[in-house]
């Protein structure tokens, strides 16, 4: 085993099923892994380990030279951190956000380390927790490079792909906001089109791999469509945005048949609908995205 990670510390804040997740595999690497958890008791199974377990925050976070925090959102990593006994501890150490929140709150949490002389990095994982440890895990941060580097050989305990996306703090947030959208408006989705197969007699078995054969189109069609989007082209051909209404409206109509709920469909039939009427109707799906966001 690499000598550097023996000798080093590291420090995890907040035991959640992430959390801990990301303790056991510091402790699976052999780095010396200091935890705390507001809540007592998530400790004692990597206390078994070799996790030596701290009484306070401050405590923790003055036990290594690298703090990670992975915590609900930015509101309970304020609540942990940034009392003055933590951030005293903190002060000359690196701590290394991995909670999900927003761009903005990421900025807020770098301009509050730089008052309190805390080296900062920000992050997002994109994986679930059964990943962590393993080649399958994806990490995303943001911040001073130069941190990123010196530190990513504990880092890399983790597993998986880690990249380094620039010197704007709030980048992987940006990131890890607009690939959950994707995530949880897909998923809506999936719930949505289950009631409706459903109501006609469909189960959800028989339906699953029909719908993983759809799901698999997203991957060519992200690659496909990118250039699209950044250039302004939205290509209709072969599925003019006038024909996604056409299917739109058949879901809509059906789903409210039965009394389902189709107010999503509803709205993204609502921005097709205005796409067509500025004169778009011959171009893609995505030229939506000019009317969500016309800047």
């Amino acid at each position: 085993m690499n000598s550097h990670i023996e000798q080093s510390a590291v420090t995890v804040l907040g035991l959640g099923p992430m959390g801990r997740a990301l303790a056991g595999a510091f402790l699976d690497a052999g780095l010396r892994t200091t935890v705390w958890n507001r809540t007592p008791g998530r400790d004692r199974e990597l206390i078994g380990r070799g996790a030596v377990s701290a009484a306070s925050p401050e405590e923790a976070a003055g036990a290594s030279e690298l703090t990670v925090i992975c915590v609900v959102n930015y509101d309970a990593v304020d609540t942990i951190v940034r009392p003055d006994v933590v951030a005293g501890a903190l002060k000359g150490r690196t701590l290394v956000n991995l909670t999900a929140d927003t761009p903005d709150r990421a900025r807020d949490a770098a301009a509050w380390a730089a008052e309190h002389g805390i080296r900062y990095l920000d992050g997002a994982i994109m994986t679930p927790t059964t990943t962590i440890g393993t080649p399958a895990g994806v990490f995303l941060y943001s911040g001073p490079e130069e941190l990123h580097r010196e530190h990513r050989p504990v880092l890399d305990a983790l597993g998986g792909a880690h990249t380094h996306l620039g010197e704007d703090i709030g980048r992987a947030a940006a990131y890890d906001i607009a690939l959950l959208d994707i995530f949880w408006t897909a998923m809506t989705g999936y719930a949505h089109a289950l009631a409706v197969a459903r109501a006609e007699g469909v189960s959800a078995r028989e339906l699953a791999p029909f719908a993983k054969g759809i799901g698999s189109l997203f991957p060519p069609f992200f690659e496909q469509s990118a250039a699209d989007v950044d250039s302004g082209a939205f290509s209709g051909e072969g599925n003019p945005i006038t024909s996604a209404v056409s299917s739109m409206a058949h879901i809509v109509h059906a789903s409210e048949s039965h009394g389902i709920d189709a107010g999503v469909m509803r709205a993204a039939e609502g921005l097709a609908r205005r796409a067509i009427g500025r004169g778009h109707g011959t171009d893609g799906f995505l030229r939506i995205t000019d009317i969500l966001n016309p800047g």
